[in-house]
């Protein structure tokens, strides 16, 4: 998607929707500091959304939408589940896939991708649940990650099948009970982290998404490191409010005490040598771009006085 695709011809300016007029001068594409800040005044950063109030996959899905850093050349895979209800809300090119095999789809549109457009970035990014990605996906997922695919890997890690009742998925904690595991868990969480690490990953990240900064961060560089390097995976925990027994305010504070530095989601990354490497390369070119605009702007300035 990209403002050339979703302007108004003149003739026909006036008779437009207000909404689509909107969309058209306050979209975000083609803007290099585009961030979460944004969110609330472009309306391609999901306006409105399916999911249940509260919903804290609603605050994720803004944030990783707001943080895409080549949205106009985006392509996201989607999967069965709570996601999915929101995908038709999203201004971003998108692909339904069948429950699980959502990093296979990625694998080949990636390659179909570099082939059809050589010269041109073009950006892949998975975004499904637990029981997607680790359950019923597994296979598919790792297939992706020792083939070192170019993609990114996002798992909303909501602990459960939050869309079809509360059953049991390999994230969920042990010991847990649920409306459909009614006798709890009887094994530890699935350290998928661990594995996406040593399945090759160069950039692995577990959190939560309660700090919009801090999903804008690992956002941007999971999408550099993948698209320059190899595979990278984030799993973010985005828990369902119905089905722990919250109030439709409490997701935020389910988060905030999940990210604890003794608790299962504070904050963990692993970087991976190139990656690194990347990181600094892409952080001294940040800086340089910020003293640019400090010089132009105090030019300005001068010339004005």
């Amino acid at each position: 998607m990209s403002k050339e695709r979703i302007k108004i011809a003149e003739e026909l300016y006036d008779i437009m929707p207000a909404e689509y007029q909107d969309l058209v001068k306050r979209a975000t594409y083609g803007n290099e500091q585009r961030g979460w800040k944004d969110i609330g005044n472009a309306k391609e950063l999901i306006e409105e959304h399916s999911l249940c109030a509260g919903c804290p996959e609603s605050m994720a899905f803004r944030y990783i939408l707001a943080s895409l850093p080549n949205p106009e050349d985006t392509v996201m895979v989607g999967s069965t589940g709570c996601t999915s209800l929101v995908f038709p809300h999203v201004a971003v090119h998108n692909i339904h896939s069948l429950f699980g095999n959502q990093n296979a789809i990625a694998s080949g549109l990636k390659r179909a991708l570099s082939v059809r457009f050589p010269d041109r970035v073009k950006d892949v990014v998975v975004l499904a649940g637990d029981g997607a990605t680790v359950d019923i996906g597994l296979d598919m997922t790792l297939q992706a990650w020792f083939r070192q695919e170019k993609f990114t890997t996002i798992c909303f890690d909501n602990e459960l099948y939050a869309n079809t009742g509360g059953q049991e998925s390999g994230l969920m904690q042990k010991g847990f009970v649920a409306k459909m595991a009614p006798v709890g868990k009887s094994f530890e969480k699935v350290r998928l982290p661990e594995i996406a690490r040593e399945s090759g990953c160069h950039y692995v990240v577990n959190c939560t998404v309660s700090k919009p900064n801090l999903v804008e961060k690992v956002i941007k560089n999971a999408v550099h490191i993948a698209r320059e390097i190899g595979p990278t995976y984030l799993q973010m925990y985005t828990p369902c409010i119905l089905e722990i027994g919250k109030n439709s305010m409490e997701g935020l504070q389910e988060m905030r005490d999940s990210e604890k530095p003794s608790e299962r989601f504070a904050y963990k990354e692993f970087v991976s040598e190139p990656a690194k490497e990347l990181i600094a390369e892409l952080a001294a070119k940040e800086k340089e771009r910020k003293a640019e605009a400090k010089r132009q702007l105090a030019s300005q300035t001068v010339a004005v006085g």
